[in-house]
């Protein structure tokens, strides 16, 4: 008989918490304010398709793992596995675990570009706990500012503050957080404190622990290989030198250690059987702002980061089957990175009712790819190091009703395989990025918007030096870089309706990239090869409406791309998806009540099919607002209601069946 979902909540919330879990005067979503895209303006006001999920959201979703954090984002989805080394990203149909992917979309944290490529593994490793906002730039307009070559988009995540614990007059802040879930049998803790010992110093300490056995999916069946074991911590300190000077120090790490693990991250593949695995990320930065009151030439950031994932693994149950290979052997896969971004933002009074924003920067990075094994060089994971010089330059003009935004960056590369690579070279090549944004203002509610852009990603030390063979000769030397064009259009709706706020976002797209860089799994054959073209088109909706009682949300997502030389669909598709959620609020109880609805489409590809399903979410949450029990704050939510078996198709793994969750948190000022 299968164990009832809510059997063994191992972590049965004995402590408290305070931060409050309502979220009653917080804006509709497409009104928070986007930092990523230029000047800070509301989604509806931004010519690009961007989502930000904020503190409120991230709170809500009770996150395991950072991919919870999109379930309800359109263009966006995680792909790989419920595991915790299994994550990557998709968006808009880019990104696929099997093709070196994860450069085609940008991650950073503070930040921090984040980086990660290895086989049957994960691109991104982090705590939701720890972040307070994430947004999601789709489309390679994004490339201006993050990095040429980001076909799909950005993601962007924000690590917590202490300002966002501290009131004006509070020196001190804790909060403390359990949470258990039923399948999986699982469980977590996290803490975190906030102090402001002057006017001019703030600090931030955070500490999060995890861990749960394998889960179910829908039909009972144990899914190997997706226990949960990590700790994480992030460290924070902000330093306002003068009235217009500011340092920021952060340092945020992940770990996960795990014995007889499944080889495969990414989805379930029995034959490679178990490895000890040990994951350990880090992110470290060090910023510099100075506003420079009463000179509007003067807005300037200065990041110096570092970066470090860290794969060991040993011990592989195959290690002496059928598929012994250097693939399982013991090693060390990892990639470190190091970098300085200097950006300026001068503003200037054109007259005629025209203002212009102009942000210009350099950015310089240096990345080493190690793969140490103890059966020495890995073909398929070549060593090397990629050094990358950006400059660039957008530009922001404005009136009462218009928006034009330009933009262009230029991106040299050099890859230096090791002396180890059989064959490789250096190759230096140039990407550049130009684009062309903007919105008009029909009504004060009403707006349309545009954009053209294109972008070229340089091939990775991945896809041009891994070959199978010992002089190098299946290695992919003549690949160009991947050149995408892409057109945008969309309309949005922000208005006041009742005694809420209604807004909607519509976005089309066409993506025409050619040179796709895809892999080739044929013996003999260089591991990669170029599409000649491939096109990519769909349509994202955002919708939502807030009111002190009422809430809801809309976010649906079409894509479709194909192979022009082959006409199949390309296998980085996602199905076609609609999220709702819908909930109300009684705030003079602090209760909040609330349901999301996910419904996926069947999709089929030219060597497989997926069935359609829908998934039911449920949650209450309870914020006591007077009485003993004031400042605590009470979690609990039920996914998958029906316990539905479904799989997603570009996950590697049937999803989780029926899960009970449940979090208790107090937080208090001292």
């Amino acid at each position: 008989m299968r164990p009832s979902p809510s059997r063994g909540l191992t972590f049965l919330l004995l402590s408290t918490v305070a931060w409050p879990a309502m979220a009653q005067d917080a804006p509709i979503r497409l009104n928070e304010i986007v930092l990523g895209a230029g000047q800070p303006r509301v989604a509806t006001e931004t010519p690009q398709a961007v989502t930000v999920v904020g503190q409120d959201d991230i709170d809500r979703a009770q996150a395991t793992t950072p991919a919870e954090l999109f379930d309800d984002v359109p263009g966006i989805q995680a792909i790989g596995s419920e595991r915790a080394a299994g994550l990557s990203f998709n968006i808009r149909g880019i990104g696929e675990l099997a093709a070196s992917d994860e450069s085609k979309i940008i991650v950073t944290v503070d930040g921090t570009p984040k980086f990660h490529e290895q086989y049957r593994v994960g691109s991104f490793f982090g705590e939701p706990e720890l972040y307070k906002r994430v947004e999601v730039l789709r489309g390679p307009a994004s490339s201006t500012l993050y990095g040429a070559g980001a076909i799909g988009g950005t993601v962007a995540f924000e690590t917590k503050d202490a300002s966002d614990f501290l009131g004006p007059e509070d020196d001190n802040f804790a909060r403390f957080r359990l949470g258990g879930q039923g399948n999986g049998e699982g469980g977590f803790g996290s803490a975190i404190f906030a102090t402001r010992p002057n006017d001019r110093a703030e600090f931030l300490g955070a500490l999060t622990y995890r861990t749960a056995n394998d889960y179910d999916d829908g039909a009972g069946n144990p899914v190997p290989g997706s226990e949960f074991d990590a700790v994480s911590g992030l460290l924070k300190g902000t330093f306002q030198i003068d009235e217009a000077q500011s340092i920021r120090l952060s340092y945020q790490a992940f770990e996960s250690d795990l014995d007889d693990t499944a080889y495969s991250a990414t989805g379930t593949l029995d034959a490679f059987g178990s490895i000890d695995r040990r994951v350990f990320d880090q992110t470290a930065t060090l910023n510099y702002s100075n506003t420079a009151p009463g000179n509007d030439l003067v807005d300037l950031d200065v990041t110096v980061f570092y970066s470090d994932t860290d794969v060991e693994q040993g011990d592989a149950s195959a290690a002496a089957g059928p598929f012994s290979s250097p693939l399982f052997a013991d090693a060390n896969y990892a990639y470190e990175t190091t970098g300085v971004k200097v950006e300026n933002t001068s503003y200037m009074a054109l007259g005629g009712g025209w203002d212009a924003y102009l942000t210009y920067g350099l950015q310089a990075q240096s990345q080493d790819r190690i793969a140490q094994t103890d059966m020495g060089t890995l073909g398929f994971h070549p060593e090397g190091t990629d050094t990358r010089l950006g400059a660039y330059f957008q530009g922001e003009f404005v009136n009462d009703r218009l928006t034009i935004v330009p933009g262009l960056r230029v991106d040299r590369s050099s890859l230096e395989p090791s002396d180890d690579v059989p064959g490789g070279r250096d190759e230096d090549i140039t990407s550049v990025s130009p684009k062309l944004a903007a919105l008009y203002k029909i009504t004060d509610n009403f707006n349309v918007f545009g954009s053209v852009a294109r972008t070229e990603r340089a091939p990775t030390l991945d896809e041009l030096y891994s070959t199978d063979d010992s002089d190098g000769e299946t290695a992919s030397l003549t690949l160009e870089p991947e050149d995408a064009q892409a057109v945008e259009v969309g309309l949005a709706y922000d208005t006041a309706m009742g005694q809420g706020r209604f807004g909607i976002k519509t976005t089309a797209f066409f993506y025409d990239i050619e040179n796709l860089i895809e892999r080739d799994s044929t013996a003999g054959t260089p591991y990669y090869r170029q599409v000649g073209e491939a096109t990519i088109e769909g349509i994202e909706i955002e919708a939502g409406y807030q009111s002190e009682t009422l809430f809801a949300r809309a976010a649906y997502t079409y894509t479709d791309g194909e192979d022009e030389e082959t006409g199949d669909r390309l296998q980085s598709i996602p199905a076609e998806s609609l999220v709702l959620t819908a909930g109300t609020r009684l705030p003079d109880h602090g209760l909040e009540l609330g349901w999301q609805g996910t419904f996926v489409d069947d999709i089929s590809y030219a060597a497989s099919d997926f069935s359609g399903y829908g998934v039911h979410d449920v949650y209450a949450e309870w914020s006591p607002q007077s009485g003993p029990l004031e400042g605590f704050g009470l979690r609990a939510g039920v996914e998958n209601v029906f316990d539905r078996e479904y799989r997603n198709s570009l996950a590697g793994d049937n999803g989780p069946g029926r899960n009970l969750e449940i979090a208790l948190t107090r937080g208090f000022t001292f």
